[in-house]
């Protein structure tokens, strides 16, 4: 970033270090000591995200978008690491699929897809207002916030209830 951030309000702010601290947690996922530690530190991360990426003030400017920086082997890589820490518990039944409306089967997701699907739009926004200009970095955050409303919003309160139970009753 610029060392001028005197335009970003202090909830942009926040939401770009939490988002680059998420997106650590993941690349560095082996730090943590087992499987419940690192399910707390999502337990952490995971709803600051959310309100931090609720209280990004809406526009109607939807234009805004963000460059793809992480290419499908680094998506796997993380993926495949939170797949092998969360090891047995990495699948979990899904009610909040549009598909599931019509089916009468269980439909399984698993936390370390849902976990790189955030992680994916999280390092494009941290790579993309890294070294860049205030103006580059508010049409950044429009961007990670119209993709918030629609995607990854729902993925991550999806994923939350999972590791919540995960956490909690085992």
């Amino acid at each position: 970033m610029t060392e001028n951030n005197s335009s970003l309000n202090p909830n942009s702010l926040a939401f770009i270090a939490l988002a680059n601290e998420y997106c650590h947690a993941l690349e560095n996922i082996f730090d943590y000591d087992d499987r419940q530690a690192f399910i707390a530190e999502m337990l952490r991360l995971l709803p600051r995200l959310y309100m931090s990426a609720s209280d990004i003030k809406n526009t109607d400017n939807t234009d805004s978008f963000i460059d793809s920086y992480l290419d499908e082997n680094d998506y796997d890589t993380v993926r495949g690491n939170v797949s092998r820490m969360m090891a047995d518990e990495d699948i979990y039944l899904e009610v909040f699929m549009d598909d599931m409306k019509y089916s009468d089967t269980p439909i399984g997701t698993s936390v370390s897809e849902n976990l790189a699907d955030i992680y994916q739009p999280l390092y494009n926004f941290v790579a993309t207002v890294k070294d860049a200009t205030d103006d580059t970095i508010a049409e950044a955050i429009i961007a990670i916030k119209a993709d918030f409303d629609t995607y990854w919003g729902q993925t991550l309160c999806n994923v939350l209830r999972a590791l919540h139970s995960i956490y909690y009753t085992r």
